[in-house]
C-alpha cells in the first residue's frame, strides 16, 4: 500500500497562552492527514522530517534534539494520531512547533498538536464532549482511561504538560516536550554545517544509526540506576498496556535493538492465546514489519520454563529494515547479520502474566550482564502488570456496582427542565454520592441527592438500601418529613444489626476489636417533592438532613437558601424532620449539590467560602438548566489545579 503524501505548510504562530508555553512567534510545521490506518505512520515520518529540517537550518534549540527527545516526540505523535483516527475517524491536523528559550521564560520545548473534526466525541470515548472552548487537564493529571483513552496516559508520562482544547466542530490534544540539552556547547563554525547535516540525516532516517553500547557499564552502578528509574516509571501505572509501552521504551535502544511484549489474556482459560501488546524497534520503519512477523509466528515457550532468560531463534532474518528510498514500505537490509534474542517470562507470584522477547543485532549471544539486568527488569515489569490488573479488576467491579446502584435514567418533570452532573472521584472504588428523580402517585415527582459516609463497599451497602427505601416510602404517600423520619429509623436498625453481626464474627475469631462493622451507617440527604401548578411553575417541598442547603435563584439574580439545616440521617434516634414549601415560578432555578462541590479545596480555601457558590449561581440568572450546570461544573474544576478528590453531584431544576 502506498504511503500517504504529506502536505506541509511552514507557519509562524504566536504562543497560545497554555501553561508553560513561551510567548511570541515560534517556528511550526503543519499537515493534514486522512482518518485512515496509514495516518499514524505518515505522522511519524512528518515529525522526524520537521526535526531534521530545524536541525539542518541551525535552529538554536535544535542543539538539544537528542535521540530520546526524537523518539518521545514520535511516540507521542503516534499515540495522539492513533487516538484521533480510531475514536474520531475524521481528517487529522498535525502541528509540531518549536518554542525557543525566551530569556527568563520557559526553556525550549517541542509542542505537538493533533486536531480532529468530530464535534461530539471526546478522546477515546463515546460520551458527548464538553461545550466548545473547554480545556482539559494542563498539568498531566491522568483521566480515567475508559473515558479518555489509554494513549493519553503514555503522553502524560512523556510530556511535562498536556491538555485537551475543545472548539466548535473540532478538538485539539496538545503535549509539550522539553528540549533535553539546551545548554550544549556549539560546534566550531567550520564543522557546524557538516554536523547539522549529519544529525539531520540521522533524525530523518534513524534506521542506519547504530548505537555503540558499552555493556561493561551494566556491571557497575548504571544497572541499579536503570532499575531504579524503571521502578519509578512503572510504579503506579494502572493500565497494563501503558505498562507494556513504558517497558518497551526502557528496553529499546538502551539494552536491545528491538523488543516484543505479550500479555496473557486474563480469565481466558488455558486455550487463550497471549496478545502482542507492544512491539518496539530502534528503527522506526521496522516496527510494523517486526510486528507482522511476530503475529504470523507467535512465540510459544514451554509451560515448564521458569522466569529466567531463554535463548530463542530470531523470529525473522535480522529485522533491521530501511526505507526503500521512494517513501514506500520498509524492506530488509541486504547486509543484515543475524542477531541474538532472549525470551523472559513475566510473572507475579506463581502466575504467568506474559512474555518479553528482546533482540540484538550482530551478536551471537546476549552479554551475561545485560541478560541478568533484563531479568531483574522483567521481575519489576511483572509486579507492575499484576498491580495494573488488580486495579482494573477492582475498577471494573466498582463501575458495574455503581451502575447498579444508580438509576439508568431519571424522570422528566412536567414544566421543569433538569440537568445533572455526577462525577465519582477517580480512585477506582464505589463513590458515596447518589441521586434519583422518579414519579409518584398523585401527580407528584420526587428528587433525591445523597452523600453516604465514606466510600467503597460500606458506601455501596448504604446506597443500595437508601435509594429503594426512598422510592418505596415516597410511593406509599408519606410526606417529605415523614419519609426522612422513617429512613432514619431504618438506617439505625440496620446499623445495629450490622454491629451485632460484627460482634459475633469477632467473638468467633477469638476476640479482638471491632472495626468497620460498628460504624454508624449515616448519610446526608436532600429530598424533595415537586407538584405542577395549574398556572405554570411548580410547588416544591424539600428537607435537608445534614446536606448542603439547596439554593433558589430568581430571574433578578437574587439567591437564597431553600431549606433549613437538620441533623444527618442514621445518627440520632428521636428526630422529627421538617420540610419547607415554596413555589418555583417560571424562570426560577433550584440548585442542589453535594459537599464535593461546596468543600472543593484549593490550599486552605474551599469553594463555598464567602458564599462562593451562591455568588456564582447569581451570575447564571436567565440560563437554562444545562448551561447553569455546565458553568458550575467548570468552575468547580477550575477552582484548583489538582482534579477533585471527592465525589461530586450537582442537580439543577429550572421552571419553564
Amino acid at each position: 500500500m502506498a504511503p500517504i503524501p504529506l502536505q506541509r505548510d511552514t507557519v509562524q504562530r504566536p504562543g497560545t497562552g497554555r501553561a508553560g508555553h513561551a510567548p511570541g512567534p515560534r517556528p511550526a510545521r503543519r499537515t493534514s492527514l486522512p482518518g485512515i490506518p496509514l495516518t499514524p505512520a505518515a505522522a511519524r515520518r512528518f515529525v522526524r522530517a520537521a526535526l531534521a529540517e530545524w536541525t539542518a537550518l541551525g535552529a538554536p534549540a535544535a542543539v538539544g534534539f537528542s535521540d530520546r527527545l526524537a523518539d518521545d516526540a514520535v511516540t507521542v505523535t503516534n499515540e495522539l494520531v492513533t487516538n484521533a483516527v480510531v475514536h474520531a475517524g475524521t481528517t487529522v491536523d498535525l502541528v509540531i512547533a518549536l518554542e525557543e528559550e525566551n530569556g527568563d521564560g520557559p526553556a525550549a520545548a517541542l509542542v505537538l498538536e493533533v486536531t480532529d473534526h468530530h464535534p461530539a466525541r471526546p478522546v477515546g470515548g463515546d460520551d458527548p464532549a464538553p461545550e466548545p472552548a473547554s480545556t482539559g487537564p494542563a498539568t498531566g493529571e491522568l483521566p480515567d482511561p475508559a473515558e479518555y483513552g489509554r494513549g493519553l496516559q503514555l503522553v502524560a508520562t512523556l510530556a511535562d504538560s498536556w491538555g485537551i482544547t475543545y472548539r466548535t466542530g473540532r478538538k485539539t490534544v496538545w503535549a509539550r516536550l522539553p528540549v533535553d540539552d539546551w545548554s550544549a556547547p556549539p560546534t566550531p563554525p567550520d564543522r557546524d554545517a557538516l554536523r547539522r547535516g549529519l544529525r539531520a540525516a540521522e533524525l530523518l532516517a534513524p534506521a542506519p544509526r547504530r548505537t555503540e553500547r558499552d555493556d561493561a557499564v551494566w556491571d557497575g552502578r548504571d544497572a541499579p540506576a536503570f532499575l531504579a528509574e524503571a521502578s519509578a516509571l512503572l510504579a503506579g501505572q494502572l493500565d497494563e498496556d501503558l505498562v507494556a509501552a513504558i517497558a518497551g521504551q526502557l528496553l529499546v535502544p538502551r539494552l536491545a535493538d528491538w523488543c516484543a511484549i505479550w500479555l496473557e489474556t486474563e480469565g481466558g482459560g488455558p486455550a487463550a492465546e497471549p496478545r502482542l501488546a507492544r512491539v518496539r524497534h530502534s528503527d522506526e520503519t521496522g516496527a510494523e514489519a517486526l510486528r507482522a512477523a511476530l503475529e504470523a509466528a507467535p512465540l510459544k515457550l514451554p509451560a515448564a520454563l521458569g522466569a529466567g532468560p531463554v535463548p530463542v531463534p530470531v523470529p525473522v532474518p535480522w529485522p533491521v529494515l530501511r526505507s526503500d528510498g521512494g517513501g514506500g514500505d520498509a524492506v530488509p537490509h541486504p547486509e543484515c547479520p543475524d542477531g541474538a534474542a532472549l525470551a523472559f517470562r513475566i510473572t507475579a507470584g506463581d502466575r504467568v502474566l506474559g512474555t518479553v522477547l528482546v533482540g540484538r543485532e550482530g551478536a551471537a549471544r546476549m552479554p551475561e550482564a545485560v541478560a541478568s539486568l533484563i531479568e531483574d527488569f522483567v521481575r519489576r515489569l511483572g509486579l507492575a502488570v499484576g498491580a495494573a490488573r488488580a486495579y482494573t479488576r477492582q475498577a471494573t467491579i466498582s463501575r458495574i456496582l455503581q451502575r447498579g446502584l444508580l438509576p439508568s435514567k431519571v424522570a422528566e418533570i412536567p414544566g421543569v427542565t433538569s440537568a445533572l452532573v455526577y462525577e465519582p472521584s477517580d480512585d477506582g472504588v464505589v463513590g458515596g454520592d447518589f441521586y434519583d428523580i422518579f414519579p409518584c402517585p398523585g401527580d407528584r415527582w420526587c428528587f433525591v441527592l445523597g452523600d453516604v459516609q465514606g466510600s467503597g463497599p460500606e458506601a455501596a451497602v448504604v446506597t443500595g438500601l437508601a435509594r429503594p427505601w426512598l422510592r418505596l416510602l415516597s410511593r406509599e404517600g408519606f410526606g417529605v418529613g415523614e419519609v426522612l423520619d422513617r429512613l432514619n429509623r431504618l438506617l439505625l436498625d440496620d446499623a445495629m444489626e450490622a454491629a451485632e453481626a460484627a460482634a459475633l464474627m469477632v467473638a468467633a475469631a477469638g476476640g479482638g476489636q471491632l472495626h468497620d462493622g460498628t460504624q454508624a451507617r449515616f448519610l446526608s440527604l436532600l429530598y424533595g417533592e415537586v407538584v405542577p401548578l395549574p398556572g405554570g411553575g411548580v410547588r416544591c417541598t424539600v428537607a435537608s438532613a445534614g446536606h448542603p442547603l439547596p439554593l433558589l435563584l430568581r430571574p433578578d439574580g437574587s439567591v437564597r437558601p431553600a431549606a433549613e439545616p437538620q441533623v444527618l440521617l442514621g445518627v440520632v434516634e428521636d428526630v422529627a424532620y421538617e420540610s419547607q414549601v415554596f413555589d418555583l415560578a417560571p424562570g426560577d432555578t433550584l440548585l442542589c449539590v453535594t459537599d464535593g462541590v461546596t468543600e472543593r479545596r484549593s490550599g486552605p480555601l474551599m469553594f463555598d467560602d464567602g458564599d462562593g457558590l451562591a455568588r456564582l449561581l447569581a451570575g447564571c440568572a436567565g440560563l437554562p438548566a444545562d448551561a447553569t450546570a455546565e458553568r458550575l461544573r467548570r468552575a468547580v474544576h477550575a477552582f484548583a489545579e489538582q482534579p477533585p478528590d471527592d465525589d461530586m453531584a450537582l442537580l439543577v431544576l429550572h421552571a419553564e
